[in-house]
């Protein structure tokens, strides 16, 4: 059984974090059959690297992770922030006074296991104590699509063939009050 504890991340905990997020990325290109995109990836890694370093730069303000830790074992990650450009552009701007919930990333050998419903379910608590009613969340990647349809119905935006064929963007708008918490 898990012994998950979930907190906002350390200065100690950057360089298992930066390697949390290329191990995360990578097994996730590898498994939606993108492994070769070795300059989306490294790219993707980078992306996650700077929303970190800002979490630090601004004390939470401007980006704000969780992470969740198995015997002080880095598991899964969680932040939010501003929407991103990719949000705003796909949605006309709709979403862009919305804050952004991503990098909702899982060890591949403790996912299926619970880990991204605790950390969602302890966003949406440090959202709601934030006074934040609502956000948004997109992804490109076919499995998690399938994990976020399940939890959050179609999406508000649907991007056939975004990426590539076959590979869609979604993008989603959220109400924490719609949402079942516990």
């Amino acid at each position: 059984m898990l012994n998950v504890e979930i907190r906002r991340p350390r200065i100690e905990d950057i360089k298992e974090l930066n390697s949390f997020f290329r191990i995360v990325i990578t097994d996730t290109f590898i498994k939606e059959g993108l492994g070769e995109k070795l300059n989306d990836i490294n790219d993707e890694v980078k992306d996650k690297e700077k929303y970190l370093e800002c979490d630090f730069e601004s004390n939470g303000e401007e980006r704000y992770f969780l992470i969740a830790l198995d015997d002080d074992k880095i598991i899964g990650s969680i932040e939010y922030g501003p929407a991103s450009d990719l949000i705003c552009n796909c949605t006309n701007n709709t979403f862009k006074e919305l804050i952004e919930v991503g990098t909702v990333f899982v060890r591949p050998d403790y996912q299926r296991m619970g880990v991204v419903n605790l950390l969602l379910n302890t966003m949406y608590f440090t959202l709601q104590s934030k006074g934040i009613e609502e956000f948004c969340l997109d992804s490109g990647y076919i499995s998690s699509q399938k994990i976020w349809k399940k939890k959050f119905g179609d999406p508000n935006y649907l991007l056939k063939d975004y990426w590539e064929k076959e590979h869609d963007h979604m993008i989603w708008r959220i109400k924490i009050s719609d949402l079942v918490l516990g």
